[in-house]
């Protein structure tokens, strides 16, 4: 009789050998041990937005078009705007895509040195469309017709691009002096627009165009917490970006002192100014505007800078005033006032 406790094993108790030569342990965990391997470039990696442009640059390289240089892109400013007539073919691929049909015909009126016109297929052409093929054309422009979610990514999802977009260089910036020297010795009275923290890019875009309207000749804003001339910027200006120079300041109240002392009187805008729009005596005089932002509002620095503080008179309803609007006003009633004048 077989015992209950037999020395026989249970079946699946024992481990079955296997064929070939045995592996040690000790080359189990070298790669542990070892670490990491080094983590690929972000461009190296498929999956990384660096990755993704690498990868757009490269069928668009394959399509005549030219790639842009990933190092020249991580070291270019994020400011961009209006292109400089010298821009060569290689600062170009770093530019801002300038959408819709009135913005890309004054940038190619204006002769912007571009590096491409992108075209949505079956387009509806209209008389803007066929003058922006001639003026691409014309130039040797290469004119490159894409679908519409290509165009859409191109120019961004936020964009209404009608069916075009166009490729600049980043934008020169005049310095503000050198503007004032300009205005100065072709005889004209200067009248700028000066912005203090303002961040909207629409904002600048709807000043750009106002001051090309109400004869001004240029726009100052500050280096830094500040906007720059971009792709929306240009949008909202309706071209007017293309013939309205943007002078960038280094510092902008240490700029208005230097333009105070070539004889420009500085006005800042406030709801609780000293003094009132409506018959401005200080219109016919060279002037500099200064727009804060619609919180905030101008800054210590620049009101103890400027030499008359500037309100413009609404109704008690309303809090305030956009900063595109208030500039738009006080532009037309100091071009008013100096049409009266003459």
């Amino acid at each position: 009789m077989k015992s209950s406790g037999s020395n026989k094993p249970r079946p699946g108790a024992v481990r079955k050998a296997r064929k070939g030569p045995q592996v040690g342990s000790g080359g189990q965990g070298r790669q542990a041990l070892e670490g990491r391997k080094p983590t690929p470039k972000a461009e190296d990696r498929p999956y990384h937005p660096a990755g993704k442009r690498k990868a757009a640059q490269e069928r668009f390289a394959a399509a005549g078009g030219r790639p842009r240089s990933a190092d020249r892109e991580q070291q270019q400013p994020q400011r961009r705007g209006r292109p400089s007539e010298s821009a060569s073919g290689q600062g170009a691929a770093l530019g801002e895509v300038v959408t819709g049909r009135n913005s890309v015909v004054e940038a190619l009126r204006a002769r912007i040195p571009a590096t491409a016109l992108y075209v949505a297929t079956r387009i509806e052409v209209d008389e803007r469309v066929k003058e922006i093929l001639n003026l691409a054309t014309s130039r040797g422009l290469p004119v490159l017709e894409v679908m519409r979610p290509e165009l859409d990514r191109l120019a961004g999802f936020d964009s209404v691009h009608q069916g075009v977009a166009l490729k600049v260089p980043p934008y020169d910036y005049a310095h503000p002096m050198e503007l004032l020297d300009l205005v100065q010795s072709r005889g004209q009275v200067p009248l700028f627009v000066a912005l203090d923290g303002i961040t909207d890019p629409r904002n600048l875009g709807a000043i750009i165009r106002s001051v090309a309207a109400f004869g001004g000749q240029g726009v100052i804003v500050p280096q830094r917490r500040s906007v720059g001339l971009t792709a929306a910027a240009w949008k909202t200006s309706a071209g007017a970006a293309a013939r309205t120079p943007v002078a960038m300041a280094a510092n902008l109240t240490q700029t208005l002192k230097a333009m105070k002392a070539r004889g420009v009187f500085v006005l800042g805008l406030d709801g609780d100014g000293d003094v009132d729009l409506p018959g401005l005596s200080l219109a016919s005089e060279p002037v500099v505007i200064v727009v804060g932002s619609e919180g905030k509002g101008l800054s210590r620095l620049v009101t103890e800078t400027c030499d008359a503080v500037v309100s413009i008179p609404i109704s008690a309803t309303t809090e305030s005033l956009n900063a595109g609007i208030a500039a738009s006003v006080t532009l037309y009633e100091i071009s008013r006032l100096r049409a009266a004048a003459k």
